[in-house]
Parts: structure tokens; C-alpha cells; sequence
């Protein structure tokens, strides 16, 4: 089929074409203003998961953000936020949801009133998170524009105290429960304590700051006095003065002998002074062995000590090692102590904070034009539908009353050439109508044989 063809079929059905978009257009308009129009109001809040949190100095990362962010939308249109607005706005007051109470359904025939409105204006609730930002735009439908917005406001208020109300009773739970197991820990404590003050009454064993017993600590010093060197002085030679002093006296008196007599007073005063260094001499010398001795005797002492300490430390090895396990557990439980402590400390400060991670950006607006139903929209779709329609009802027509109204249509019914066209301009009109339309009607044609 040519375009031409197509042109002459949609010529010819033009009045349907015409008629159906025009018949649903009147029936559109009809329908917007018989539908009753619903008004949408929207208020906005912004998520501040950007900046810390001002006690823990935590962030949000990216991986929990959007699982955040969902549990907030759905928190918002949950029922019991629905829920929280019914008071403030006197809404239990409201004729038309107490006639839609009135009318509820069967299976709601158990629910009070306030959990039937809840419900019901959960329905028209609507959050979600405005694209490449961290603002939740929260709208609710009605056919009144002020309950529209009054409900719209009360929404965003009343999430922003249910987020500081549940975020303060978190931290509190919390609390507490930081609270008892830092009581657990510290009955603990006193228990491993007490346990350890009586091992060590009982085994006489006391560990030091870095879980070293006495003993141990003992033994430690007597290895180090044990390995420490003797140093005597070489047998023969000493290095006092008196030593050095009487070799040179000795040098002298040597020198003098040979230029003066025996009598001689300066002589006789040298072999004095020779007497007095030697006896001095002798005494350091005697001095110095009886060092030497001594320093042997307490090296001798000093490693039967060791050797004696060595084997009172092996025989209590597994007291002291239990004695340290026990100090282990000390540890660990006041560890656990400090920590709990600590984040139960954090948590109430936490909970006094009246800081919240919303805040709200500013209040809903009243709605001037209703969302439903769109005029434009209606009445746009129906000529568009109904011009659709018409081209749909038009070609199904032509399908089922297929006609030939050119050469064209002649030539695909017969599949033979038409040869000549005797247009009925060339026809004289009459004024008869029943032969103008059968000379309208003629078509002479002259077909060859095949």
C-alpha cells in the first residue's frame, strides 16, 4: 500500500479520526472537573551525615550512606510517623477522616481511630532523596491545600524530634548496658584480686610492676655479681707511691754508697727513710692479698648463694607462672573496666547532646495548583488517545470493508494493469442522482488477455 492509498483511506474515514479524539476530550474535561482535586505539599530536611558527629567525631562512609538514607525515607513514611501529627493537628476532629472511619472496612473493623488515620495518611506520604545532594523532600497528597501543608510541616518536625528522641534513648540503652558490663568487669576485678592476694599469702611469692617475683628479681642479681670478673693485682708488683717512692730511694742510696762513707748523716737518714717506705710497703702489700682473699671468699660465697637461689627458683616455677596468670586476668579485667567505663561515660554525654543529624530547611508552602488531576495533561492525553484510537478504528474499518477507490486499489485487487481511467469530470453532471452516482461510479477499462 502506497502512501497516496493510506492518504485516500484516512480521507475517507476522517470523520472518525475526528470524532473519537473529540468525544474523549469532552469526556477528559468532563472527567476533571467531576474528579475531586488532590493537592500536594512538600517540605525539606537535610541529612547532616557529611560533617562528625560532634561527641564520637565519627562519619558516615559511603558503603552505609545509602542503606542510611533508605532507613530514613522509610522511616518517614511509616505509620507511626503518620501517626504523631494526629494530635498536634487535631486531626482526630477531622469530618472527613471520621466519615472514612466511619466507612472502613471489614478487616479493619479492630482498629482505633488512630491507628485507622495513621494508615490511611501513610498512604499519602511520599519521601525521598533529592539527586547529588543530602536533602529528603517529604510531600503528602490531600484534597484540602492547608491540611496539606499543615500535615507536610508537622511531618518534617516530627521526624526531626523522632530522629533526636531515638538517637538520645540509643545512646542511653546503650549506656546501660556499657554500665552493667563494666559492673560485670570490676565484680571480676576484685574476684581475680582477691584470688591473687591469697595465693600470694599462701605461697609467700609477691610479683614486682613487670611480673617479676622477688625471687626471680634475686636471682637475676646474683647471676650478674657472679659473672662480674676478679681483678687482683699481679703477685710482686704494686702501683702505690710507697712502692714507687722506695725504688727510687733504693736508686739513691745505691748512688750515695758509692761517694760517701757508711757514717755518712746523709746516708744514714736515706736507710731510715729506706726502713719507714719498706714497712709501709709491706704493710699495702699484706693489705692487698688480704683484698685479693676476700674478693675470692665473696666470689665463692656469692655462687654457693646462686646456685642456692637457682634451686629455690626452679622448685616454685609453676607458683610463679600461676601467680602470673592470675596477674594476666587482672590485667584483662581492668582493661575491660577502663573501656566500659569509658564508652558509658561517652554514650550519657552522647545522650544529653540535643544536636541532631537533621535539621530542618524551611517550612511547606501552600499549594496553588492541584497534582491531581492535571487539566493539561488529562485532556492532552485524550486527543492524543483519542487520535490514536481514531487511526486504529479508521484502518479496521478499511480491513473489514476493504473498497477501491483509485486505479491503484483496482490494479491490487485484480492484480491486472489498468490500461485507462475515464475521470467522472469528463462525465456531464445530472441533475438525477441515481444516474450521477452511477456515472460517478463507472470506471471503463480495457483489460488485454493474460
Amino acid at each position: 500500500m502506497s502512501i497516496l492509498q493510506f492518504a485516500r483511506i484516512l480521507w475517507a474515514r476522517r470523520m472518525i479520526i475526528f470524532l473519537v479524539p473529540v468525544v474523549l476530550a469532552v469526556i477528559a474535561t468532563a472527567a476533571v472537573f467531576a474528579l475531586t482535586p488532590k493537592y500536594e505539599a512538600k517540605s525539606r530536611v537535610m541529612l547532616d551525615v557529611i560533617k562528625p558527629d560532634p561527641v564520637t567525631g565519627q562519619v558516615l562512609s559511603s558503603p552505609f550512606l545509602r542503606a542510611y538514607i533508605q532507613t530514613q525515607t522509610e522511616l518517614i513514611k511509616d505509620d507511626a510517623m503518620s501517626a504523631r501529627v494526629i494530635q498536634p493537628l487535631n486531626l482526630q476532629n477531622d469530618s472527613d477522616l471520621q466519615e472514612g472511619y466511619a466507612k472502613r472496612k471489614a478487616d479493619e473493623a479492630e482498629d482505633n481511630f488512630t491507628t485507622w488515620a495513621s494508615r490511611a495518611m501513610a498512604k499519602n506520604v511520599e519521601a525521598h532523596l533529592i539527586e547529588g545532594s543530602n536533602i529528603i523532600e517529604i510531600a503528602y497528597t490531600d484534597k484540602d491545600p492547608d491540611r496539606a501543608r499543615d500535615v507536610a510541616n508537622a511531618l518534617a518536625k516530627v521526624y526531626i524530634d523522632a530522629n533526636l528522641q531515638d538517637r538520645r534513648e540509643g545512646a542511653r540503652r546503650n549506656a546501660d548496658w556499657y554500665d552493667a558490663q563494666a559492673n560485670k568487669a570490676r565484680e571480676q576485678l576484685l574476684a581475680a584480686e582477691g584470688a591473687k592476694s591469697a595465693f600470694e599469702r599462701e605461697t609467700g611469692l609477691v610479683l614486682q610492676d613487670d611480673k617479676v617475683d622477688i625471687d626471680s628479681a634475686r636471682l637475676a642479681a646474683l647471676a650478674s655479681a657472679a659473672a662480674a670478673p676478679i681483678i687482683t693485682a699481679p703477685s710482686g708488683q704494686s702501683a702505690s707511691s710507697a712502692a714507687l717512692e722506695l725504688a727510687q730511694l733504693d736508686s739513691a742510696i745505691a748512688q750515695a754508697s758509692k761517694t760517701l762513707g757508711p757514717n755518712h748523716p746523709d746516708l744514714i737518714a736515706m736507710r731510715r727513710k729506706h726502713e719507714v717506705l719498706s714497712a709501709q710497703v709491706d704493710q699495702e702489700r699484706q693489705a692487698q692479698n688480704a683484698a685479693a682473699t676476700a674478693t675470692i671468699s665473696a666470689s665463692r660465697v656469692t655462687q654457693g648463694m646462686l646456685e642456692a637461689q637457682k634451686a629455690k627458683v626452679m622448685a616454685q616455677r609453676d607458683k610463679v607462672e600461676k601467680l602470673r596468670l592470675m596477674q594476666d586476668e587482672i590485667d584483662v579485667r581492668r582493661e575491660q573496666l577502663n573501656k566500659a567505663s569509658a564508652r558509658a561515660a561517652e554514650l550519657r554525654q552522647e545522650a544529653d547532646v540535643a544536636a541532631t543529624a537533621v535539621s530542618l530547611l524551611g517550612d511547606a508552602l501552600k499549594p496553588d495548583s492541584p497534582k491531581f488531576p492535571n487539566k493539561p495533561l488529562f485532556i492532552g492525553g485524550a486527543l492524543g488517545g483519542g487520535l490514536a484510537m481514531g487511526l486504529g478504528i479508521a484502518i479496521l474499518l478499511e480491513i473489514v470493508q476493504r473498497r477501491v477507490r483509485s486505479a491503484d486499489d483496482l490494479r491490487a485487487a485484480l492484480g491486472v494493469p489498468v490500461l485507462t481511467i475515464i475521470s467522472d469530470h469528463s462525465v456531464k453532471k445530472t441533475r438525477r442522482p441515481r444516474l450521477a452516482a452511477l456515472k460517478r461510479a463507472r470506471i471503463h477499462t480495457e483489460v488485454g488477455s493474460a
